[in-house]
């Protein structure tokens, strides 16, 4: 059973493509940093997230509650990238501080760096 374990710095080495994840590391203004790493599943580009994706993100992010309400209202990546400060705070049902924290921090964060990357 052991053999089956493997460390993270060996899960690192053997794949090849690069994913995002947060360092758990709150900074003082409640964001998290997000880098390329290979430790989710999570494709590179939120637009190809499925809906566990997007709320995989937000739980490990630290909203844990808060990402119920993706899965309800089945928001994907496309749709995340889509998603307004209004809709983000008052479209998913959700109590208003998280609310700001998730689209400054998050939402709003994916749609610039998914707009610098597709943009020729």
């Amino acid at each position: 059973m052991t053999a089956l374990l493997f460390s993270v710095a060996e899960v690192k080495e053997t794949s090849v493509l690069p994913m995002l994840t947060v360092d758990m590391e709150n900074k003082e203004n409640g964001s998290l940093d997000v880098k390329n790493s290979v430790e989710n599943g999570r494709p590179p580009d939120p637009a190809d997230w499925a809906v566990i994706d997007v709320v995989n993100y937000f739980r490990t992010a630290g909203f844990e509650e808060q990402a119920n309400a993706f899965q309800e209202q089945e928001i994907d990546g496309k749709s995340l990238l889509l998603m307004t400060r209004n809709d983000v705070l008052t479209g998913l049902s959700l109590k208003l501080g998280p609310a700001l924290k998730i689209y400054e921090y998050h939402v709003k964060p994916l749609q610039t760096q998914h707009l610098k990357n597709n943009s020729l």
